[in-house]
């Protein structure tokens, strides 16, 4: 499965994909994603190969024009009815605020809407991530909810969890809808 917008391609990762998935997961700058920080090139060889193995809901962010992997998004049917998605999408520091994080998701969304039978997405955004709150407003997500101390990923320095406020946004299939 491919999805192609005006400057990227949404595709299933490849093992030769592990060079630029090291360089963004090497030192993930949202607390988040440090279960997933990646040291060396075998792991990163290892991480394309596992998400290469879930191609219907996991997908590269590539140039177009390059060719190079910039990010992922994914996301994966939850619920009874298994049409709620919760979207998790990261990008190369280097390619941040050009537009591409809002590209992919809304290309992203739609296939989910459209291809995967959502009919809710939500998305969690720690409170210090305005990039990630700024990009769910423009995808036409509305904030639901404000967790305070939330979850913790990371540790204070005395070695005691650190919690997270998190915010929670959500759109629903009608409401995307309306907004094309």
């Amino acid at each position: 499965m491919m999805i192609h917008t005006d400057r990227l391609i949404l595709r299933a990762f490849r093992e030769e994909d592990a060079g630029d998935l090291l360089e963004y997961l090497s030192c993930p700058k949202v607390n988040c994603f440090m279960d997933m920080r990646l040291c060396s090139l075998e792991q990163a060889r290892l991480g394309a190969q596992k998400r290469s193995q879930d191609a219907e809901y996991c997908f590269a962010i590539v140039l177009k024009e390059t060719g190079k992997v910039i990010g992922e998004i994914e996301a994966h049917p939850e619920g009874d009815d298994k049409d709620t998605f919760s979207p998790c999408w990261m990008l190369n520091e280097a390619y941040q605020r050009k537009g591409y994080a809002f590209e992919a998701a809304k290309a992203f969304f739609q296939y989910l809407f459209e291809q995967k039978g959502a009919r809710r997405i939500y998305a969690y955004t720690e409170d210090y991530n305005l990039s990630s709150q700024h990009l769910c407003e423009k995808l036409g997500m509305r904030q639901e909810g404000f967790f305070k101390e939330f979850i913790s990923f990371v540790k204070n320095p005395d070695g005691t969890p650190k919690y997270e406020n998190t915010l929670q946004y959500a759109i629903l299939k009608k409401e995307w809808e309306r907004m094309s």
